[in-house]
C-alpha cells in the first residue's frame, strides 16, 4: 500500500519533555510533557513505563523538584508563556496544586527545599525586580524572611551547604561575567580570585561544609572544574579539558564522584571525576546533548537529552550495570528515525579569518527542491547543537536543506568567542552569516538564486537585519519574535535583564549611532522581499510592540508582509495547536517561492 508523505502535523505531534525529577526512592519518575497537546506533569511508577497525569493546568513547568523525604513536589508554572513562574506543591499522586509562593506579574526561581522539607529557599523579582532578592519561607508557619537583597546586578541563590549554614549566590553582570559568593557567618566571600579580567562561574556544589566545587573560566578561555577551600580561603584548579566548556556538575556523596557535562561545539560529553583518586572517566550516553542530569543516592544516572534525529527522552544508567535504558520512547509518529536527517558539520573561514562551525541538514536528492534555508540561531550567546528540531526535520522532509551557523557570540567555543557579539549585534555575526552563504554557494551546497531566511528571537532580529542590508541573497524572509529596534528592545526587556544590557547590546547614549545602524527598523528601504512575521502576545523578552512596529512600518511602505499573532503564547510555542499552525504557515509561505 502507498501512504502519503508525512504532514506537518505528524512531525509536530512529536511529544516534548521540558523538565523531570525522580523520587528519593527512585520509584516514581515525574516529568513535564505535552502528551495531551499542552504541557502538564505526568508520572511513571518505575519500573513500569506507562505514564499517568498528575496535573491538568495546561501550563509549562520551569521548576520541578522532589522533597528529600518523598512526601511532595515543588513545581513552578507560568501562564501562557509570560515566564512569571509561580510555585506550587503537589502530592506524588497528583491532584490539587497547592499555592506556595504566588505573586502575580513576578517570577520565582531556583526553589531549594531544606533537608527536613519544612523550608523553601528561592529567588524572586517580587520586591527587587532588577537585582532580585532571595527568601527563606517556612512551609509550616507561613513565615518568610529575606536572606539576601541583590545589588548591582541580578543575584540568584544557587546552592546551600549540607547543614544549610552557608549559601552561595551567583551575581549576573553579563552572560560572560558572573561571579559566585559564599554567604556564611554574616560574611561574603568571593569564590574566584580578584582579577580585572571578566570571567564566569556557571555551576557550584558543596561536597562538605567547607569544600566547594565550581565551574569557572577564571584565567582561561574555557570553563573547568575548580575547588574552593573555605577554611584555607584557597582557590585551585582541579581538572580541565582542551577546548571543552564544562557546563554543569552533579555530586554523589556515597561514591565521592562529581559528574560533569561538558560542551564542545555542537555536542556534549559526560565525565565522572572521582575526588579521592583524581581520575576523570569519560562515559558514553545515548544522546548528543544533555539538558538535565540527576544522580540518585545509589549512583544511578538519569538524563534528559536529545540528538539530531531523536526528540527529548529520559534515560537511566544503572550504576551496577553501566548501561543506559530508555524510560521514555518519544519519536516522530509515522516516521522512523532512519528517515530523519543527521546534519553535516562544516567549518568555514569568515570575513576576518575566524573559523565558524555550522550544521547543514541536507534534503535527500529524491525530494530536494534545491532551496536552502538560512537559520541564524537565537541567543545570541547560545548555539545550534545536534538537537532534534521538528521544524528542521519537517522542512528537510519537504525538500528544503537547512544551514545553521554558530556565528561569533555562540557558546561552546570559549569565552573570547562568546564575547564577540557583545556590543556588536549587527556587524560581525551578520557578516559571519553572509560568509557562510558565500561558502555554501562556492562549494556547491546552495544555489545563489534559491536561498530563504528564517530565524527566531535573536535569529529573528538577524533575519530582519540581513533582509534590510542583504536582501539580494533571499527570496523570502520569516521573522519569529525578533527585536526590530534595539532602543525599544533595551527599554522593554524584563527588569532583571537590564543591568546586563549595556555590555550585551550597547549603551543607548554612548553607543547611539551604532545602535541606530544595528537596528533593523533603520533599514526598511532594503526590506523588499515577501515577509512573514510571527509573534507571541505574552512574550516578556521581545514584546509584541517590536513586531507591531516593523510590520506597520513595512505595510506603510506597501511591502508584502503577513503577520501572525498568537494570543496565548510567549517567547516560544507551548501548545501543540499553535506549533502546528505556525509551522504549517511557514511551509505554505516558503512553498510559494520554490
Amino acid at each position: 500500500m502507498e501512504f502519503q508523505k508525512p504532514d506537518v502535523e505528524q512531525f509536530f505531534r512529536t511529544f516534548g519533555i521540558q523538565n523531570f525529577t525522580i523520587s528519593p526512592d527512585e520509584k516514581q519518575l515525574v516529568f513535564s510533557t505535552n502528551l495531551s497537546g499542552k504541557y502538564n506533569l505526568w508520572a511513571m511508577d518505575l519500573p513500569n513505563q506507562f505514564p499517568y497525569p498528575l496535573t491538568f493546568n495546561d501550563q509549562s513547568c520551569q521548576e520541578l523538584s522532589y522533597d528529600k523525604n518523598g512526601q511532595f513536589l515543588i513545581a513552578g508554572f507560568d501562564k501562557d508563556g509570560d515566564e512569571n513562574t509561580q510555585l506550587y506543591a503537589i502530592q506524588p499522586q497528583g491532584g490539587e496544586l497547592k499555592p506556595v509562593r504566588i505573586h502575580e506579574r513576578h517570577r520565582h526561581m531556583n526553589p531549594i527545599l531544606s533537608k527536613d522539607g519544612k523550608k523553601l529557599f528561592y529567588t524572586s523579582t517580587k520586591d527587587n525586580p532588577m537585582c532580585l532578592s532571595s527568601y527563606c519561607y517556612n512551609l509550616e508557619t507561613d513565615e518568610e524572611t529575606i536572606i539576601n537583597e541583590g545589588q548591582d546586578a541580578a543575584t540568584y541563590l544557587i546552592a546551600l551547604s549540607p547543614e544549610e549554614i552557608g549559601q552561595i549566590y551567583l551575581k549576573h553582570f553579563a552572560n560572560t561575567y558572573s561571579l559566585a559568593f559564599l554567604h556564611q557567618d554574616r560574611k561574603e566571600t568571593r569564590l574566584t580570585p580578584e582579577t580585572d579580567k571578566q570571567h564566569t562561574v556557571s555551576d557550584v556544589l558543596f561536597t562538605t561544609e567547607t569544600i566547594i566545587y565550581l565551574l569557572t573560566d577564571y584565567d582561561d578561555d574555557f570553563s573547568y572544574l575548580a575547588k574552593y577551600d573555605v577554611e584555607k580561603n584557597e582557590f585551585s584548579r582541579v581538572v580541565s579539558l582542551e577546548k571543552e566548556d564544562f557546563k554543569s556538575i552533579t555530586y554523589n556523596k556515597q561514591t565521592q564522584t562529581i559528574y560533569i557535562v561538558s560542551e564542545k561545539g555542537v555536542e556534549d560529553y559526560l565525565y565522572a571525576y572521582h575526588i579521592e583518586s583524581g581520575q576523570l572517566k569519560k562515559l558514553e550516553f545515548p544522546t548528543s546533548v544533555i539538558e538535565k542530569l540527576i544522580v540518585s543516592e545509589d549512583n544511578n544516572l538519569y538524563i534528559l537529552g536529545r540528538s539530531s534525529t531523536s526528540p527529548f527522552n529520559i534515560y537511566k544508567r544503572q550504576a551496577t550495570e553501566g548501561t543506559w535504558v530508555a524510560c521514555t520512547n518519544f519519536g516522530v509518529p509515522g516516521v522512523s528515525e532512519a528517515q530523519l536527517v543527521h546534519p553535516e558539520v562544516i567549518k568555514y573561514p569568515s570575513f576576518d579569518g575566524l573559523d565558524i562551525e555550522a550544521l547543514f541538514f541536507r534534503a535527500n536528492e529524491e525530494v530536494s527542491n534545491g532551496h536552502v534555508i538560512l537559520w541564524p540561531h537565537g541567543g545570541p550567546q547560545s548555539a545550534e547543537r545536534k538537537s532534534f528540531r521538528a521544524m528542521f526535520q519537517f522542512l528537510v522532509n519537504r525538500g528544503y536543506s537547512v544551514f545553521a551557523p554558530n556565528f561569533r557570540g555562540s557558546t561552546g567555543y570559549g569565552l573570547e568567542f562568546t564575547k564577540m557579539v557583545e556590543g556588536d549585534w549587527g556587524n560581525g555575526p551578520r557578516l559571519d552569516n553572509i560568509e557562510g552563504l558565500e561558502w555554501l554557494i562556492k562549494n556547491g551546497y546552495a544555489d545563489r538564486e534559491k536561498i530563504l531566511l528564517l530565524g527566531g528571537s535573536y535569529g529573528g532580529y538577524m533575519s530582519l537585519l540581513l533582509h534590510g542590508k542583504h536582501s539580494e541573497y533571499f527570496k523570502a524572509v520569516i521573522d519569529i519574535f525578533g527585536p526590530s529596534d534595539l532602543f525599544s528592545f533595551i527599554d522593554s526587556v524584563p527588569e532583571h535583564w537590564k543591568p546586563v544590557m549595556n555590555q550585551w547590546v550597547g549603551d543607548p547614549v554612548k553607543d547611539r549611532e551604532k545602535l541606530i545602524e544595528f537596528s533593523p527598523i533603520t533599514h526598511l528601504d532594503g526590506m523588499i522581499k515577501p515577509m512573514l512575521v510571527i509573534q507571541g502576545a505574552n512574550d516578556p523578552r521581545v514584546v509584541k510592540a517590536e513586531s507591531d512596529k516593523i510590520v506597520q512600518a513595512l505595510q506603510g511602505k506597501g511591502r508584502e508582509v503577513e503577520y501572525v499573532v498568537l494570543e496565548d503564547e510567549g517567547h516560544g510555542f507551548s501548545k501543540k495547536e499553535n506549533e502546528i499552525k505556525v509551522n504549517r504557515k511557514i511551509l505554505e509561505f516558503f512553498d510559494r517561492f520554490i
